[in-house]
C-alpha cells in the first residue's frame, strides 16, 4: 500500500526539521527556499507578525536568531499530520535551544544554554509549504535571561517543558483515520463543554475528559499545572474571571488528528473582552481582544492525558497598548551598558 499523503508530508517536513537541527547559517537561506514557496503566507508571534516568503522568514527571523544563538538546534517532540477543511497540514512542537551569546530582540544574552518552545503548523501543497502559523515562546527566553517584564505566572515556570510521557509524539506509523477520529472526538467533546462557562466551571465536565494525572503545559507567563484542580486554580478560574465572554473559533480553525494526538490552530483562535477582575495583573478596560493559541493534546485510554498550549501573550499585551519590550529594556538598561556615567 502506498504511503498516505499525511505520511508523505511528514517525510517532507523531516527535511525542514533536519536543516534546523543541524542549522548551518551558510546554507539555511538556500534550504528554506527549497521548502517554502516564494509567496508563502507566514504568520508568526509578535513582534514578527505576518511575512511573505522564505527570504523574509530567513532574513527577519532565523538569521538574527542564529546570530544570537550560533549553535541553534531544533528538537521536535510532536510531529503529526492530517487534513482539515480540505487542506493538508503538519503540526510540530518542540524546542529551539543553544547557547545564548548575543542579544536577540534586545533580550540580553546569558552565555548559557537556553530553550524556547515552539508550536508550528504548516500547510503543504505539492511538497512545498504554502502557509505557516507559529507561536514561539519568546517570553520563555526573557525568563531565562532574568529579564522578566510581566507579572509572575500562577503556574510553574519550566525552562524546558517535557514532551509526551509516552515518547511517541513523532508519529511515523501509517496514517490511521479511524484512530485519529476517535482522538479528535474526545477533544471536540471537551472543547464544546468548555463553552459552558456561563454555567460555572463544574458544568464544563473536565473530569469526564481529563485523566486524573493530566498535565497542562502553558506558556511562560501562565506556567504548567497538573490535574483538573491545578488547571482550575492557576489558569481557568483567573482566565474566566477576567474574560467571561471568551469564545474559540473552533469551526474556523485547523483541527488535526493523528493517532493519539490532536492539534489545533487558528489565526486568531479566540476572542473576548477584558472585563471582570482583569487578567495577568492587567486591570480590566472592557477592550475587545483576540488571542493566538496553538494547542496539542495527547489522548490515552479514552481520556486526555497531556495538553501543550502556547499563547502569544506578547500580542495580547500589544493589543492592550503595553510595550513589553520597552519594559524589558528599562529593566536591563544597566546590563546593556546604556546608562551614561558622569
Amino acid at each position: 500500500m502506498p504511503p498516505s499523503i499525511h505520511n508523505q508530508n511528514k517525510s517532507f517536513i523531516a527535511g525542514f526539521r533536519d536543516a534546523l537541527y543541524h542549522c548551518d547559517a551558510a546554507q539555511l537561506r538556500t534550504q528554506l527556499n527549497t521548502f517554502f514557496t516564494p509567496d508563502c503566507d507566514i504568520h508568526l508571534t509578535y513582534p514578527f507578525e505576518d511575512l511573505t516568503g522564505s527570504a523574509a522568514l530567513h532574513d527577519t527571523v532565523y538569521a538574527p536568531l542564529l546570530t544570537a544563538i550560533p549553535d541553534l538546534e531544533r528538537r521536535d517532540f510532536i510531529v503529526m499530520a492530517a487534513e482539515s477543511n480540505g487542506q493538508n497540514w503538519v503540526g510540530c512542537a518542540g524546542h529551539y535551544m543553544g547557547v545564548f551569546e548575543q542579544p536577540w530582540l534586545d533580550i540580553p544574552p546569558t552565555m548559557h544554554l537556553v530553550s524556547m518552545r515552539y508550536h508550528e503548523f504548516f500547510r503543504i501543497e505539492d511538497n512545498q509549504i504554502v502557509e505557516m502559523q507559529a507561536v514561539w515562546d519568546i517570553p520563555q527566553l526573557m525568563l531565562q535571561a532574568n529579564a522578566w517584564p510581566m507579572m509572575p505566572a500562577l503556574g510553574v515556570e519550566w525552562p524546558f517543558v517535557p514532551g509526551p510521557a509516552s515518547n511517541d509524539g513523532i508519529i511515523t506509523t501509517p496514517y490511521d483515520a479511524a484512530h485519529g477520529a476517535a482522538s479528535m472526538q474526545i477533544v471536540l467533546d471537551m472543547l464544546r463543554d468548555l463553552r459552558n462557562n456561563d454555567k460555572g466551571v463544574a458544568a464544563m465536565n473536565l473530569e469526564k475528559y481529563w485523566h486524573p494525572k493530566f498535565n497542562w503545559y502553558g506558556p511562560a507567563g501562565i506556567g504548567a499545572m497538573r490535574r483538573v484542580s491545578g488547571f482550575r486554580n492557576w489558569h481557568q478560574i483567573p482566565f474566566l474571571k477576567g474574560m467571561p465572554d471568551r469564545d474559540a473559533f473552533l469551526e474556523k480553525g485547523v483541527a488535526l488528528c493523528d493517532a493519539d494526538y490532536v492539534g489545533f490552530t487558528a489565526w486568531p483562535g479566540m476572542h473576548m473582552h477584558l472585563t471582570g477582575d482583569g487578567w495577568l495583573g492587567i486591570p480590566a478596560n472592557n477592550q475587545y481582544l483576540t488571542m493566538r493559541s496553538l494547542d496539542f493534546w495527547r489522548c490515552e485510554n479514552g481520556m486526555i492525558r497531556e495538553n501543550w498550549v502556547l499563547v502569544d501573550l506578547l500580542d495580547v499585551y500589544h493589543q492592550l497598548g503595553i510595550d513589553v519590550f520597552e519594559r524589558m529594556r528599562e529593566l536591563t538598561v544597566a546590563r546593556r551598558g546604556a546608562i551614561p556615567i558622569r
